[in-house]
């Protein structure tokens, strides 16, 4: 049955609620509707075709969502893009998606005019100005009805494996945003939903703005870079009821001491995503506010967290709606780590042009990602990626296995901790250890990692301990061990 997905997010929310905070500005159901309407026939106008590609260049906002659902409304695919893109990744981007046009806020101009300059067809650029303009006249159109499964909006893979990839997600894609936020969580209409993340990355848009919408509930924007302070400033604001993070930002407001800013302002609910939330920042975030964070999978192939997990277990269950098979077909418990498919309402359409990550990843449907998983019983153990498991004298080893124990072991001394494997100058597969301390805890970081490595068993003690200033990671916060690599481990390998 045909369906627009703009169309779709746009039709629960009662017309006096608030749909989108930001900073001095909000914009109500009815409001939001209209402009998104408008901003449609404003891209009807420029000569946008059913189809066509339109990169969101720009500062999170409510011009942000504007721009992008008026894309989808009008029939259109929308890309959102990190606005703090190098140049050259930029560069990789536009030309890998063809994009008809680019919206961008007036910071980004420059840096857009300079990648294009040589190109022989670039795309028509927006600017946030020049958008407003169009859309206080253009005249409002219905929503471009189209086939559930034809393309509504893109992301990028945020590249932690090498060059971004284009995902492609249905009009269907959004239907089911919701049931995460609904049925895990317990929240409906009133809620309102703040994710620290951006907008461009999946975790954001899919359990934030999309769930928000769909519920009819209030999604809290901010322009800003997050950081433990600018977080418990928005939520003193805004006061959210649920806050979508990942583990490092958890970690900076413990180590900050803001937990109780975010407690007394309100926030109910604690969902972190991104990468393993620690058992330990866990612990002391329930212990610090009252309330354990949620720990949620997902990928820009899902939209939609696929898995979660709500006890100090550590072992994940399937969403609401989701269906979960091993890769290889076996049911037994305990087998070594192996991959799975994933089936839900908001898994991916496929790859653009890469036909042989799509075989890989993609089947009827179903989408198996690149991590590994081990069965317990009816949960599932999260055992990191097919780099992330070592071979160390025969038996294999978890690099995330020994990142918690020793997180366990710092006590807040260590503001990130990273594992990875290498081939040591003899070819033994051994393990490094990249550490960064918290400021002013120097010394103890380093007398505390090294009496955490001393109580591990032999095989999973790291054989090398550098102590860095910062982790590489990519512009969703995900860290890049093979960069640490290239970075740090060049002379350590014959």
């Amino acid at each position: 049955m045909p369906m627009n997905a703009a169309e779709t997010l746009l039709s629960v929310g009662d017309d006096r609620r608030a749909a989108l905070e930001c900073g001095d500005s909000s914009l109500t159901y009815s409001g939001l509707r209209d402009a998104v309407r408008r901003a449609a026939g404003a891209w009807r106008t420029l000569g946008l075709e059913t189809g066509d590609r339109v990169l969101v260049h720009a500062s999170d906002g409510i011009d942000w969502v504007i721009a992008y659902l008026g894309v989808i409304w009008a029939g259109g695919v929308a890309v959102g893009l990190n606005p703090r893109l190098f140049e050259k990744d930029l560069s990789i981007v536009l030309a890998d998606c063809g994009a008809r046009f680019v919206f961008c806020d007036s910071s980004g101009v420059a840096t857009l005019q300079r990648v294009l300059r040589d190109e022989v067809a670039p795309p028509c650029i927006v600017t946030q100005s020049e958008a407003r303009a169009l859309w206080s006249t253009a005249r409002p159109v219905p929503a471009e009805p189209r086939p559930a499964e034809s393309p509504a909006l893109w992301f990028y893979t945020s590249g932690t494996t090498g060059i971004p990839k284009g995902v492609i997600h249905a009009q269907r894609a959004v239907t089911e945003t919701a049931s995460f936020a609904k049925t895990v969580l317990g929240v409906d209409e009133r809620a309102r939903l703040y994710a620290s993340s951006k907008l461009f990355f999946a975790y954001a848009l899919g359990n934030a703005l999309c769930a928000g919408l769909r519920l009819g509930a209030t999604v809290i924007l901010d322009p800003e870079w997050p950081t433990a302070e600018r977080v418990a400033q928005v939520a003193e604001r805004h006061r959210p009821t649920v806050l979508f993070s990942v583990p490092t930002l958890y970690l900076k407001l413990l180590q900050a001491g803001l937990t109780g800013r975010l407690a007394r302002a309100g926030v109910r609910h604690f969902v972190s995503a991104g990468e393993a939330l620690p058992g330990t920042v866990r612990r002391l975030w329930k212990d610090a506010t009252g309330i354990a964070p949620v720990s949620g999978y997902g990928a820009s192939e899902t939209i939609a967290l696929v898995l979660y997990c709500d006890d100090d277990s550590g072992l994940l269950s399937p969403s609401p709606m989701v269906d979960l098979r091993l890769r290889d077909g076996t049911t037994e418990t305990g087998q070594a780590p192996q991959r799975i498919w994933l089936r839900h309402p908001s898994v991916a359409l496929g790859y653009w042009g890469r036909p042989q990550a799509q075989s890989d990843s993609f089947a009827d449907g179903w989408f198996s990602p690149g991590d590994l998983f081990r069965r317990v019983g009816e949960a599932w153990e999260f055992c990191g990626r097919d780099d992330d498991m070592l071979k160390i004298s025969g038996q294999w080893v978890s690099v995330l296995e020994i990142e918690q124990s020793l997180v366990a072991s710092t006590s807040g001394s260590v503001q990130q901790l990273a594992a990875v494997g290498y081939n040591s100058s003899e070819g033994l597969g051994s393990i490094a250890l990249f550490a960064v301390p918290a400021v002013g805890r120097e010394a103890e970081a380093r007398t505390r990692v090294e009496a955490g490595i001393a109580a591990l068993p032999k095989i999973k003690r790291p054989r090398l301990v550098k102590w860095i200033d910062e982790m590489p990671v990519t512009a969703t916060g995900k860290l890049q061990r093979g960069k640490l690599k290239d970075l740090y481990l060049v002379h350590e390998v014959a």
